[in-house]
C-alpha cells in the first residue's frame, strides 16, 4: 500500500503524522501546488492525503491504482467528485475538528476591533502612558458585548458554538440561513436583510457557494450599521475585499476581522493590504483552525478515515 501525503506542512511539522506509515509506505511533501507536481507525486499512490491540491481529472488520470483520497479538512472544493466517483474513489473529509478554535478565534478578532486593543497596546509600548498623569486611558472609546445583536450567516456547527459564547457574553443572537434551511431553533432566523439592518456584529461560518459568493458586497455592506463589526472565518470570497476596501474607507463599517481572503496567501493587488488601520481592520493568515490540539484532532481523524475504509466500513464519506 502506497500513501502519498502532498501537503505535510499544512497540519504543522510539531504534529507527528508517522502513524500514517502504519497502513504502508508513506511519502511526505512539504507542499504540492501546481498541477504538474499533483500528476508526478500521485502517479503509483493507493491512498492521496491532500488539502488544497488539485483532484481532477487532469491529476488523476495518471494514476490508475488511487482508491481513497483524505482530505485535511472539512472543504472539499478541491475534489472533482464527479470525476472520482467515476473511477470509484472513495473521498473523505473531516469534520467539527476546529469547531472550537474557529469560534474562539472570532471573539479574538472581535474583542481585537471592539477595544480598539492595537492602539492601547501601542499607547502603553510607545511610551505615551507613562508619560501622562493620570492611571487611565480611553483615548479610543469603545462598547461592551453586552445587548449587542450578533448576527450569523451560517448556522451550522461553528455558527452554533459562536452563537453560545455570543449569548454568554450577553448578545442577543440572530441567524440567517445561508442553504435556505435550517433546523436550528435556539436562536431568532432571520432574512439576509435583517441580519445586515440589525446585526452590531456579523461572523461568517458559511460554505462558499454560487449563492454566498461575493455575498457581502458594496450593496450589503450600505445596508449594514455604521457603527457594525464584520468578522468572516468562513471562505475568503463570501466578502468581496475590493467593496469592503471602499466600505471601510468611507466608514461605511467600523471595522472587520478577517481570518480568510479570496486569494491566500493575500496578494500584493488585494486592496485591503492598502488599509493599514488595524485599529479597524485585522487579518490574520488563515489560522482560526489551527490551534494545536486542532491539528492534532485533523490527523487523528484522517488516520480514523483510513482504518475504517480499509476495514470495510468507511466513514466521513463525501463521494
Amino acid at each position: 500500500m502506497k500513501l502519498v501525503l502532498l501537503e505535510r506542512e499544512s497540519v504543522g511539522l510539531d504534529i507527528d503524522v508517522s502513524r500514517y506509515q502504519n497502513f504502508g509506505e508513506l511519502t511526505e511533501y512539504a507542499n504540492t501546488v501546481t498541477k504538474q507536481e499533483v500528476r508526478e507525486r500521485v502517479a503509483s499512490a493507493d491512498i492521496i492525503i491532500a488539502n488544497k491540491a488539485p483532484m481532477t481529472e487532469e491529476t488523476l488520470s495518471q494514476a490508475p491504482n488511487v482508491r481513497l483520497i483524505c482530505n485535511f479538512a472539512t472543504g472539499y472544493d478541491n475534489i472533482d467528485l464527479d470525476y472520482c466517483s467515476s473511477r470509484k474513489i472513495t473521498v473523505t473529509n473531516i469534520q467539527n475538528y476546529a469547531t472550537v478554535a474557529v469560534a474562539q478565534h472570532t471573539f479574538a478578532m472581535a474583542l481585537y476591533v471592539l477595544e480598539h486593543l492595537h492602539y492601547y497596546d501601542n499607547y502603553v509600548k510607545s511610551g505615551a502612558y507613562s508619560a501622562q498623569g493620570r492611571f487611565s486611558n480611553f483615548h479610543m472609546p469603545f462598547t461592551e458585548l453586552d445587548k449587542k445583536v450578533w448576527g450569523i450567516a451560517g448556522m451550522g456547527n461553528i455558527g452554533k458554538k459562536v452563537a453560545e459564547i455570543a449569548s454568554a457574553f450577553g448578545c442577543q443572537v440572530i441567524f440567517y440561513a445561508t442553504s435556505g434551511y435550517s433546523s436550528c431553533t435556539n436562536y431568532k432566523r432571520v432574512d439576509f436583510e435583517t441580519l445586515l439592518q440589525e446585526s452590531d456584529f456579523i461572523s461568517l461560518h458559511c460554505p462558499l457557494t454560487d449563492k454566498t459568493r461575493n455575498m457581502m458586497d458594496a450593496k450589503a455592506f450600505s445596508n449594514m450599521k455604521s457603527t457594525a463589526i464584520l468578522l468572516n472565518v468562513a471562505r475568503g470570497a463570501v466578502v468581496n475585499s475590493t467593496d469592503l476596501y471602499h466600505a471601510l474607507l468611507k466608514n461605511k463599517i467600523a471595522g472587520a476581522g478577517l481570518d480568510v481572503l479570496d486569494y491566500e496567501p493575500i496578494r500584493s493587488d488585494n486592496p485591503l493590504s492598502e488599509f493599514q488601520d488595524s485599529n479597524r481592520l485585522l487579518i490574520t493568515p488563515h489560522m482560526a483552525w489551527a490551534s494545536t490540539e486542532a491539528r492534532e484532532r485533523c490527523v487523528a481523524e484522517v488516520y480514523d478515515n483510513i482504518k475504517a475504509y480499509l476495514e470495510g466500513n468507511p466513514i466521513h464519506v463525501v463521494s
